[in-house]
């Protein structure tokens, strides 16, 4: 029978059987990917609508020195993770914003993005294009001062959420209407970001759009990837070269769709920019689980797409630790495993790409079966028919890689030899 483990002993035993697991990286090798870990995410308190808090606070600077031991090289946050309401734009805004510098900088980190909260406080019930004007103002005004917050603190990227751009009850707003008071808060933010950077003699940030198909709003007005690139295109954006994407994951996958074909869309676009991990189900709400603790297949899959365009954008831990992990844990075993799992699988899916079965019979796909041109249907498929079963053979294979089985392992039944 196992010992019970009283408070004292709990943390030990979590350190025991976390390195008893093995597979970690080191600090060192774990800085070496564009990973980022997001002020919202470490300070996750465990609440949700019928969920009271089950951790305690964290600070930024308690978040930062975490993430620096950990081996996360950047930090993200939204403005009022940090600032409360009150004190933006204020004296206090600017004590605030020095002293993370000084965190980040003292902790060897890095900013790469800042966002902007217009969905929680309750003067953003009817989203930051409502139809009052006073909201709107508000809105752009606080769009200008993330991005001077973006600059102050060295960003390269700026995202922005309108998960309440949408409506409750049908009729009551004008769709067409508000998504141009919404380019406008966009555009404000593009212009003050280009006077920054022409006065400072800087790079202008990276202006990037995240969808969500549902919640908070009963319909949301940009729900998807292509949404935003549609929204992009419209005409409506003065400056759209400096606006593109940042998808995420679990936000692609909850209205049926398949994040990897979605990230494939932003790619053709040239507007995948910035990327938010995590992991989750379809057609359930925003669980924000760590990478690949559900859909690790599908995570090789989309690293693999990721690694074979190019893509070098950063790589944002968006998740929830899960209500049942303590302070203590979030950083001991939530962060680790999480960026383990990632690193693991992004080196899989090098491999698999690499891997010679993959690669020849993906090119005997590509080469066809050889035979003259012809308009004949029939005479086309008989001759293709059989090079097909290679579908079937490829997805094999990356199981195989994700379970090792290629490098011959095998599991057997309890006292059977191998």
């Amino acid at each position: 029978m196992t010992k019970s483990a009283t408070p004292q002993d709990q943390r030990a035993l979590v350190d025991r059987l976390m390195t008893a697991c093995g597979g970690s990286y080191s600090p060192e090798t774990r800085r070496k990917y564009f990973i980022s870990g997001p002020q919202w995410a470490a300070a996750y308190q465990g609440q949700a609508l019928f969920h009271a808090p089950t951790r305690q606070v964290v600070s930024a600077t308690e978040v930062i020195r975490q993430f620096a031991e950990i081996g996360i090289g950047y930090w993200t946050t939204h403005d009022t993770d940090v600032i409360p309401t009150e004190a933006l734009m204020t004296g206090r805004q600017a004590e605030i914003v020095a002293g993370i510098k000084e965190a980040l900088k003292s902790n060897g980190l890095q900013c790469s993005m800042v966002t902007c909260e217009t969905f929680y406080h309750p003067v953003w019930a009817a989203s930051p294009a409502a139809e009052s004007p006073e909201i709107r103002a508000y809105g752009a005004t606080r769009l200008r001062n993330t991005v001077r917050i973006g600059h102050e603190l060295g960003a390269q990227f700026l995202v922005y959420w309108p998960g309440t751009l949408g409506y409750l009850l049908q009729g009551v707003i004008d769709e067409t209407q508000t998504l141009k008071w919404y380019a406008e808060g966009i555009n404000a933010a593009c212009e003050e970001d280009l006077a920054v950077a022409a006065q400072a003699k800087t790079q202008t940030l990276r202006h990037c759009l995240e969808a969500k198909p549902f919640e908070p709003q009963a319909e949301i007005i940009l729900p998807t990837s292509d949404a935003m690139l549609n929204f992009i295109n419209s005409g409506l954006l003065k400056h759209p070269d400096m606006v593109g994407l940042n998808p995420e994951y679990l936000h692609e996958l909850m209205w049926g769709g398949a994040p990897r074909a979605a990230l494939a869309r932003a790619l053709v676009a040239g507007k995948l920019w910035h990327f938010d991990v995590n992991d989750g189900y379809r057609l359930k709400h925003d669980v924000d689980i760590a990478v690949g603790l559900v859909n690790p297949l599908d995570w090789l899959n989309v690293l693999m797409l990721l690694r074979s365009h190019g893509y070098n954008g950063p790589f944002n831990f968006d998740y929830k630790p899960p209500r049942t992990t303590s302070n203590y844990g979030v950083f001991r075993v939530s962060f680790p495993s999480a960026i383990d799992r990632f690193i693991t699988l992004w080196e899989m899916a090098g491999e698999a790409l690499e891997d010679p079965i993959i690669k020849e019979a993906t090119e005997a796909l590509k080469a066809g079966a050889g035979v003259a041109a012809s308009n004949d249907a029939q005479q086309i498929f008989e001759a293709n028919k059989e090079i097909l079963t290679l579908h079937e053979l490829i997805a094999h294979r990356l199981v195989q890689i994700l379970l090792g089985l290629h490098r011959g392992r095998k599991i057997f039944a309890r006292g059977e030899k191998a």
